[in-house]
């Protein structure tokens, strides 16, 4: 509790009962992507009096501070991580959903490799590679 305390102090963000039991979500929750609506249906789960509404403009609020990234997948509903401050990629499983992050520092210099070619830096970038298990691929 004293580490989600601390987190919303350090973004500037008054410690009130949702935010604290949203973050507290988020830390605990062994899936690292959660829509708003299983961050809901998680507190429901808990008999937690914090409304659908709540929750959406917490984790505005979450973005804005940079506790949260939000992440608008192709296709599907908006879903929310910490930001632990460590740049990965996404694979997203289109048959059933399931997000998978990955670090390839390979893709990493070939990204850079391909920017200065062309005459840029990368100032930030989002890959989503989307993808299907071998067995079911078409």
């Amino acid at each position: 509790m004293e580490q989600e305390t601390k987190e919303l102090r350090r973004a500037g963000l008054k410690v009130t009962h949702p935010r604290m039991r949203i973050l507290q979500i988020f830390e605990d929750e062994e899936a690292h992507h959660l829509t708003a609506e299983d961050i809901y249906k998680k507190l429901l789960a808990h008999q937690e009096d914090i409304g659908l509404a709540t929750v959406y403009r917490v984790l505005t609020q979450f973005e804005a501070a940079g506790i949260v990234v939000k992440h608008n997948f192709e296709g599907g509903q908006a879903v929310y991580e910490l930001d632990r401050g460590q740049h990965h990629d996404h694979m997203i499983d289109v048959d059933s959903g399931k997000v998978i992050e990955f670090v390839s520092e390979e893709i990493e210099r070939l990204q850079r490799e391909i920017a200065a070619r062309h005459g840029y830096v990368i100032e930030d970038h989002s890959l989503v590679l989307y993808v299907r298990p071998k067995q079911r691929a078409k």
